[in-house]
């Protein structure tokens, strides 16, 4: 082929780590918006951001010239970096090493959407450790539950 095309889909999860601070709730939409541009910044397109005050969602395409892992710790890293710097609150402040990454059909894309919307209504209902696990069932992942969840 003459030229390299590629359209990925993911839903990328991940958790504030267990000794760190939570996100407080009135800076989720900044840190929301800021890794959208993490996303784009790194040739990603952002689809949706979301999530609540210990875990974030991100719907996106990867980009293709990067591996998932590497992605993903590129948007942690900056991430962490700058919230860290948004005061001095968020200073002690870092993600869990660790990530769920799910494919993601384009007939489901505004499924996902919803889901990424709706995250603070639906961990009114849900544990995180439940629904991660739902996640992992779901997409036949094989896991320990002594190690998925602990930093």
């Amino acid at each position: 082929m003459a030229s390299s095309l590629v359209k990925i889909d993911i839903h990328l999860i991940f958790h504030v780590k267990s000794t760190s601070i939570p996100i407080q709730r009135e800076d989720l939409p900044r840190i929301f918006q800021y890794i959208g541009g993490i996303v784009t910044n790194f040739g990603g397109i952002p689809i949706e951001v979301g999530g609540v005050c210990d875990h974030i969602h991100i719907l996106t395409t990867l980009p293709k010239t990067m591996a998932v892992s590497d992605f993903v710790r590129t948007v942690k890293a900056n991430s962490s970096k700058w919230i860290s710097q948004l005061s001095d609150y968020y200073i002690p402040f870092c993600w869990q090493d660790g990530y769920g990454a799910f494919s993601v059909s384009p007939s489901l894309i505004e499924k996902t959407v919803n889901y990424i919307r709706n995250q603070e209504k639906h961990h009114q209902k849900t544990s995180f450790r439940d629904e991660y696990k739902t996640f992992l069932e779901h997409y036949g992942v094989e896991y320990d539950e002594q190690y998925a969840f602990e930093d």
